[in-house]
């Protein structure tokens, strides 16, 4: 998709289209770190919902 994306602003502005193609590895390495805080905070947050939620799995295991 992102592909044909580029070919049509390429038909219609070849200048910004390869404006794009250059700046587009620059800026996913500029968004990289947020990616890992990202996916960071997304598992501290399933570790203590599954340590909160641990007491009542544990006794729906013993019916």
């Amino acid at each position: 998709m992102k592909f044909l994306l580029w070919l049509i602003l390429l038909v219609i502005c070849w200048p910004l289209a390869l404006l794009t193609l250059i700046l587009y590895p620059i800026v996913w390495l500029l968004l990289l770190p947020f990616r890992l805080i990202g996916i960071s905070v997304n598992a501290v947050f399933d570790l203590l919902k599954a340590v909160i939620t641990l007491p009542a799995r544990a006794l729906r295991g013993f019916k």
